[in-house]
Protein backbone atom coordinates (compact mmCIF):
# COMPACT_ATOMS: atom_id res chain seq x y z
CA UNK A 1 0.00 0.00 0.00
CA UNK A 2 1.42 3.61 -1.25
CA UNK A 3 1.22 6.54 1.63
CA UNK A 4 0.35 9.83 0.36
CA UNK A 5 1.10 12.55 2.69
CA UNK A 6 -0.86 15.45 2.21
CA UNK A 7 -2.46 18.68 3.10
CA UNK A 8 -6.27 17.80 2.89
CA UNK A 9 -7.83 21.28 2.22
CA UNK A 10 -5.01 21.55 -0.98
CA UNK A 11 -6.84 21.67 -3.94
CA UNK A 12 -3.56 19.88 -5.58
CA UNK A 13 -3.15 17.24 -2.84
CA UNK A 14 -6.80 16.59 -3.77
CA UNK A 15 -6.21 15.65 -6.98
CA UNK A 16 -3.11 13.49 -6.61
CA UNK A 17 -5.65 11.36 -4.04
CA UNK A 18 -8.31 11.34 -7.00
CA UNK A 19 -6.01 10.07 -9.93
CA UNK A 20 -4.26 7.12 -7.42
CA UNK A 21 -8.41 6.16 -6.57
CA UNK A 22 -8.68 6.34 -10.38
CA UNK A 23 -5.84 4.55 -11.12
CA UNK A 24 -6.44 1.62 -8.50
CA UNK A 25 -3.47 2.29 -6.39
CA UNK A 26 -4.46 1.38 -2.34
CA UNK A 27 -3.62 4.54 -0.60
CA UNK A 28 -3.23 5.33 3.09
CA UNK A 29 -3.05 9.12 3.56
CA UNK A 30 -1.08 10.94 5.93
CA UNK A 31 -1.57 14.80 7.30
CA UNK A 32 1.77 16.37 6.81
CA UNK A 33 0.64 19.00 9.91
CA UNK A 34 -0.85 16.62 12.20
CA UNK A 35 1.82 13.61 11.43
CA UNK A 36 4.47 15.35 10.00
CA UNK A 37 7.20 12.92 8.88
CA UNK A 38 10.19 12.03 10.86
CA UNK A 39 14.01 12.81 10.75
CA UNK A 40 14.50 9.05 9.74
CA UNK A 41 11.58 8.62 7.51
CA UNK A 42 12.71 11.98 5.48
CA UNK A 43 16.28 10.74 5.10
CA UNK A 44 14.95 7.19 3.74
CA UNK A 45 12.60 8.71 1.41
CA UNK A 46 15.48 10.72 -0.19
CA UNK A 47 17.59 7.77 -0.58
CA UNK A 48 14.64 5.73 -2.01
CA UNK A 49 13.84 8.54 -4.21
CA UNK A 50 17.12 9.54 -4.65
CA UNK A 51 15.56 13.08 -3.76
CA UNK A 52 18.24 16.30 -2.77
CA UNK A 53 17.23 18.07 0.11
CA UNK A 54 16.38 21.26 -1.86
CA UNK A 55 13.67 18.83 -3.66
CA UNK A 56 11.57 18.56 -0.54
CA UNK A 57 10.97 21.92 0.56
CA UNK A 58 7.65 23.81 -0.48
CA UNK A 59 9.45 26.93 -1.89
CA UNK A 60 6.30 28.63 -2.50
CA UNK A 61 4.72 27.91 0.65
CA UNK A 62 3.91 30.80 3.52
CA UNK A 63 6.20 29.43 6.05
CA UNK A 64 8.97 29.31 3.64
CA UNK A 65 8.80 32.79 3.21
CA UNK A 66 8.22 34.10 6.57
CA UNK A 67 11.21 31.96 8.13
CA UNK A 68 13.36 33.48 4.63
CA UNK A 69 14.39 29.89 3.92
CA UNK A 70 15.49 30.57 0.64
CA UNK A 71 18.63 32.29 1.97
CA UNK A 72 18.30 30.14 5.82
CA UNK A 73 19.04 26.86 4.56
CA UNK A 74 22.39 27.83 3.09
CA UNK A 75 23.72 28.40 6.93
CA UNK A 76 21.96 25.30 7.84
CA UNK A 77 23.57 21.66 7.79
CA UNK A 78 21.36 18.86 6.55
CA UNK A 79 20.27 17.45 9.97
CA UNK A 80 19.53 20.93 10.74
CA UNK A 81 17.52 21.02 8.05
CA UNK A 82 15.82 17.64 8.64
CA UNK A 83 15.04 18.54 11.91
CA UNK A 84 13.49 21.74 10.93
CA UNK A 85 11.25 19.91 8.18
CA UNK A 86 10.48 16.90 10.71
CA UNK A 87 8.95 20.11 12.74
CA UNK A 88 6.97 22.16 10.31
CA UNK A 89 5.28 19.91 7.85
CA UNK A 90 4.20 23.08 5.74
CA UNK A 91 8.30 23.83 4.42
CA UNK A 92 7.25 20.15 2.83
CA UNK A 93 6.77 20.16 -0.87
CA UNK A 94 3.56 18.18 -0.97
CA UNK A 95 2.15 15.90 -1.48
CA UNK A 96 5.03 13.11 -1.12
CA UNK A 97 4.14 10.19 -2.17
CA UNK A 98 5.69 6.90 -1.47
CA UNK A 99 5.70 3.54 -2.51
CA UNK A 100 7.36 0.08 -1.83
CA UNK A 101 10.40 1.29 -4.38
CA UNK A 102 9.59 4.78 -5.43
CA UNK A 103 9.01 7.98 -3.89
CA UNK A 104 7.46 11.18 -5.74
CA UNK A 105 6.82 15.10 -4.65
CA UNK A 106 4.75 17.30 -5.96
CA UNK A 107 1.97 16.14 -8.12
CA UNK A 108 2.37 15.17 -11.88
CA UNK A 109 0.08 13.15 -13.73
CA UNK A 110 2.42 11.31 -15.87
CA UNK A 111 4.77 10.23 -13.09
CA UNK A 112 1.40 8.91 -10.73
CA UNK A 113 0.47 6.70 -13.88
CA UNK A 114 3.89 5.49 -13.69
CA UNK A 115 4.31 5.11 -10.36
CA UNK A 116 0.84 3.34 -10.53
CA UNK A 117 2.50 0.86 -13.32
CA UNK A 118 5.42 0.50 -10.91
CA UNK A 119 3.17 -0.49 -7.95
CA UNK A 120 0.84 -3.41 -9.25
Amino acid sequence: MAVLIWYPKCSTCQKAKKKLEALGVEVETRSIVEQTPTVEELRRWMAMGDLTLKQLYNVSGNLYKELNMKERRLQMSEDEQLVLLSEHGMLLKRPLLIGRANVLVGYREAAYEAFAEKEK
